[in-house]
């Protein structure tokens, strides 16, 4: 009795000796996202309206949630809805409104002559990078990421990722200036070609990085129009024939390992080196470009937004 007593006691002293040392001190989030969150806050980035509504804190569990989520149903002003509803934090949900306007909408109308309506996309998720248990958290944890599947146009026409980025001529040339211009705007941008997980959606944060880079995978080769589309008003001439992107061909190809980079049918593409989805983002925008064997061939299940 008296040794299974002194066995407790040595117990316990040991558990308040390693609380001490902070081997059990909670998950917080990195202060800079708070810092940033309460500055976007500040300068009333993000107006609530109809289709914008606040919710209450999230915290938790660890590190995960923002202090004042937003609930969004549509953008750009009620023009552009939502599949599902997006929980952000104020800085995301304040750049993705304002890459509808200035980026989504000129594509639309520089590739397909009229605008987008709707967008398939998904964003607050509680989970580590690519759903890997014990790892880094995934921005998309604190509200500050985005995953875009598809586009609906005005006309009735879906344009998905998927299907669209080796698709017609026009839904290859609107995702790619999409993807450019994206690399302007946020810190983070992913999309077919980056590795096996992205195969069916553009990933869009606004993580800092370190030495400030954006990173932006894979990197291709493509001259885009969207600037001096928007500066000539909308006027521009459609882009030459002999200048669009091909009818993609499929031929057979041999099946290769999942997660090497992939190659993309595109004039001049390349893929960039091989990543680990959002876990090593330290490469710049101008990484060198490695021709590899397409592995679309073996294409991995769908991921959970």
């Amino acid at each position: 009795m008296r040794r299974g007593v002194a066995q407790y006691l040595v117990g316990s002293v040991v558990l308040v000796s390693l609380t001490g040392c902070g081997m059990f001190v909670s998950e917080r989030r990195a202060a800079w996202r708070d810092e940033a969150e309460q500055a976007c806050l500040a300068r009333k980035s993000v107006t609530v309206s109809a289709y914008v509504d606040t919710a209450r804190e999230i915290s938790g569990p660890g590190s995960c949630g923002m202090l004042q989520p937003f609930r969004i149903t549509a953008l750009a002003e009620g023009s552009v809805g939502l599949t599902s509803r997006a929980t952000l934090a104020c800085p995301m949900a304040a750049q993705l409104d304002r890459w509808v306007t200035e980026v989504v909408q000129p594509a639309a109308q520089l590739s397909f002559g009229t605008s987008v309506q709707l967008l398939r996309a998904g964003s607050y998720s509680c989970r580590g990078v690519n759903n890997r248990q014990g790892g880094p958290k995934s921005e998309h944890s604190f509200g500050n990421a985005v995953d875009v599947m598809g586009f609906r146009l005005a006309d009735g026409r879906d344009v998905s990722i998927e299907r669209g980025w080796r698709g017609t001529p026009q839904e290859q040339e609107f995702l790619r200036e999409v993807f450019v211009a994206s690399c302007r705007m946020f810190t983070t941008v992913l999309g077919p070609g980056s590795d096996a997980l992205h195969y069916n959606h553009f990933h869009l944060d606004l993580a800092r990085h370190s030495g400030r880079r954006h990173v932006c995978k894979p990197v291709i080769k493509y001259a885009p129009r969207l600037e001096a589309f928007v500066q000539a008003g909308g006027a521009l001439s459609p882009r030459p024939a002999a200048e669009m992107p091909p009818q993609p061909v499929f031929p057979a190809r041999p099946a290769t390992a999942l997660g090497r980079p992939l190659v993309l049918d595109f004039p001049d593409a390349g893929a960039s080196t091989p990543v680990d989805g959002e876990a090593e983002m330290d490469d710049p925008i101008d990484a060198p470009i490695t021709p590899e064997t397409d592995p679309l061939a073996l294409k991995p299940a769908p991921r959970r937004p």
